[in-house]
């Protein structure tokens, strides 16, 4: 990946814990780190297929002043994510943020700090067997789409599918969607609870009855043994019904433990 730095660019804010500093303000000192591809504007001198440097930093600034924040751990994350909402030709960036006068009762020459952000694609599962299944899936996936730091991409087919695990209960309206997001794999996985507890999800019975379930089946291409959210999905490559529904938006999409591809475990499950 192709990358632009912007190195020192000096800012005036009015961020800090102390009433002195939000009353007085000092100066700050940000650097920027952007991935991006930056051949073909190379190629064609088209500035459209690049970013322009000059515009960003008159962003950046005009940003960095807009509210006061305590931390300029915040402060870094706003820019961040600023930067992504603004420009999705940016792939990733990092904010590199100085405080030279940072109320230190020590020498130092400055503080610093460095908050990365991405995007990312997500495939996210969605089900529901009680009451107006279509309502719930559709309610869940306005919801999503509703969130500033996530971009609904391609879409499945609702489909019907008998219960798994659980057998007494209704058939699934079940469909897979694939998103794009700035959110960590975690920050996802508590959108999708909150989403789920919004739309009156109750945990009594496992792989019982439910209004709505919402999962990750895959983010990017990442392995992950966290208990809040286990990557890939640890029982996808068994679902007839997630990959059958995958396999219409993203049939060659891999799988990152199994090294296979999505068509071929729905062949093979079949």
């Amino acid at each position: 990946m192709d990358k632009m730095y912007i190195r020192e660019l000096e800012l005036f804010g009015f961020h800090g814990v102390f009433e002195e500093e939000k009353r007085l303000g000092q100066k700050f000192i940000v650097s920027l780190e952007l991935d991006l591809d930056l051949k073909t504007a190379g190629r064609t001198g088209d500035l459209s297929k690049s970013v322009h440097y000059g515009e960003l930093c008159e962003k950046v600034d005009k940003e960095f002043v807009r509210e006061s924040y305590e931390l300029i751990e915040t402060v870094a994350l706003n820019l961040a994510e600023f930067i992504l909402n603004q420009y999705k030709i940016i792939n990733g960036v990092k904010v590199f943020l100085k405080k030279p006068w940072a109320p230190v009762k020590k020498h130092l020459d400055t503080v610093e700090i460095m908050v990365e952000k991405r995007r990312h694609k997500a495939y996210i599962g969605l089900g529901s067997n009680i009451g107006d299944k279509e309502k719930y899936l559709k309610e869940a996936i306005n919801k999503l789409s509703d969130e500033k730091n996530i971009e609904i991409g391609k879409q499945s087919s609702f489909i019907i599918t008998k219960p798994w695990g659980y057998l007494e209960q209704e058939d699934f309206l079940n469909a897979v969607m694939e998103v794009e997001t700035t959110l960590e794999a975690e920050e996802l996985m508590d959108l999708l609870l909150k989403i789920e507890a919004e739309l009156d999800r109750e945990r009594t019975i496992k792989w019982g009855p439910r209004t709505i379930d919402l999962d990750i089946i895959m983010y990017d291409d990442l392995i992950s043994s966290n208990e809040k959210v286990v990557l890939p999905h640890p029982r996808m490559h068994e679902r007839e019904f997630v990959l059958k529904s995958l396999n219409e938006i993203a049939p060659y999409l891999m799988h990152p433990v199994l090294n296979k591809r999505v068509f071929t475990l729905l062949e093979e499950l079949k």
